[in-house]
């Protein structure tokens, strides 16, 4: 077994891992991550993006009743890799009630990072119909703040989903790179089975990498694998209560071809609005060719596939009740309540009449899947508002942690709530 001892290893590199690792490196302590995925360069190919996030068991789950997928990304900065980069405010009010803070963190985020509205010229021609018809029918359709590097975005690419490989996306791999050119190091192909507890004290990690098993030590521990992941290693170290009631963020995609419409491929969810009574967010989303193919084939439409130019499409995001449970190897078993098929119901109506008023003619909506898995290590349940677990020196900052559901992208969040650990675990 190796043994090797660090001020801190950081377990996943996601977007709350990642810029805990960068902000420690900066301060000049030694910082390990362990990534089970691997870090091969971004080439935004549809083979890449199955590696990373199409293999069943592994990075695409489903849920145990009905085969609602949700996707995760395995692969060094983690689902970020594969998001809409969507810069969404935080809850402030949800985390303010758990003695949470992260505005300061939050605007200094909107400093460092590329976070603004696109510009009109990379806005695509049917986003900008989208707009046009919802703001028609009065909807407050408007552009949504995205981590972009606008001067490296091409419009007609059409490979958002699958990674950018332009690097006009922002994601948590920036940073982890920035870590490690200043002196982290980093393991992929490491997965993290339990944590070294000793007298109550997280002592080191245990990893299995190429059938070998490792351990390393190190002053602090931070768990960062995800909703999915990081409950499933709590469990493994002793801490039974975690990967209970959480939420996942389903979502459907609705379809609508216009005759007169030539899309290529276009940034996604560069506007919509959310309709926060109702518990849904609408917006645009284009998909790659193979992609919206599928959708079209297992909705007994494969005829459509062909037509993806001509093709709006919407995506509806519900804000779902706590529920469900992950197991001991890490499978989601959660079902949709009765409220949250309703949710779909009304927001399927809507783009409706949005599609329609734009022309859109044969109008169907896709399969079920899922996003943002969260809320399996709640703060105020399993951890305290310092983020810190039942045992010294071990912390988790990753979508588990959120408390409470509010359905929207969690990306600027995270990485609040990352920025805040930091500086508790180094001041």
């Amino acid at each position: 077994m190796q043994k090797s001892h660090y001020d801190v290893i950081v377990i996943g590199s996601g977007p709350g891992g990642a810029i805990v690792a960068k902000e420690l490196t900066d301060k000049g302590n030694k910082v390990l991550i362990l990534e089970w995925g691997s870090n091969a360069p971004v080439k935004g190919s549809l083979i890449q993006f199955i590696s990373s996030a199409g293999i069943p068991g592994k990075n695409l789950l489903f849920t145990d009743k009905k085969l609602l997928g949700m996707i995760r990304g395995t692969c060094t900065g983690g689902s970020s890799n594969f998001y809409c980069a969507t810069a969404f405010d935080p809850p402030h009010e949800i985390l303010n009630s758990y003695d949470i803070d992260i505005q300061n963190e939050v605007d200094a985020l909107k400093e460092e990072l590329p976070i603004a509205p696109l510009s009109d010229d990379l806005i695509g021609p049917a986003a900008k119909l989208m707009m046009d018809s919802a703001l028609d029918l009065g909807y407050e359709w408007k552009k949504l703040n995205k981590f972009i590097y606008q001067d490296k975005c091409r419009l007609g690419c059409a490979k958002c989903s699958y990674g950018c490989p332009h690097g006009a996306k922002w994601t948590a791999r920036n940073f982890i790179e920035q870590a490690t050119d200043k002196g982290a190091e980093l393991i992929n192909g490491a997965k993290v089975t339990k944590i070294i507890i000793k007298n109550k004290i997280a002592v080191g990690v245990e990893y299995k990498k190429i059938f070998k098993m490792h351990q390393v030590f190190a002053d602090k521990i931070v768990v960062a694998a995800g909703g999915i992941g990081s409950p499933v290693i709590l469990r493994q170290s002793g801490i039974y209560n975690a990967g209970y009631d959480f939420f996942y963020d389903p979502l459907i995609m609705v379809f609508g071809t216009v005759d007169t419409l030539s899309s290529e491929g276009e940034p996604q969810m560069a506007a919509g609005t959310h309709m926060e009574d109702e518990g849904y967010l609408m917006t645009d989303l284009s998909f790659p060719t193979p992609l919206y193919g599928a959708h079209s084939a297992l909705k007994f439409r494969g005829h459509r596939a062909f037509s993806k130019k001509k093709t709006l499409m919407m995506m509806i995001k519900a804000k779902d009740d706590l529920g469900g449970r992950i197991t001991w190897n890490g499978g989601v078993r959660k079902s949709l309540s009765i409220e949250d098929n309703a949710k779909f119901n009304h927001g399927y109506q809507r783009a409706k009449s949005i599609f329609k008023n734009a022309g859109a003619k044969g109008i169907f909506s896709g399969w079920k899947l899922a996003a943002h898995p969260g809320g399996t290590v709640k703060i105020g349940e399993i951890i305290d508002s310092d983020l810190k677990t039942c045992h010294d020196n071990l912390y988790v900052c990753d979508c588990s942690v959120i408390p409470e559901a509010w359905g929207l992208p969690p990306t600027l969040t995270l990485l609040g709530l990352g920025k805040r650990l930091a500086k508790h675990l180094c001041p």
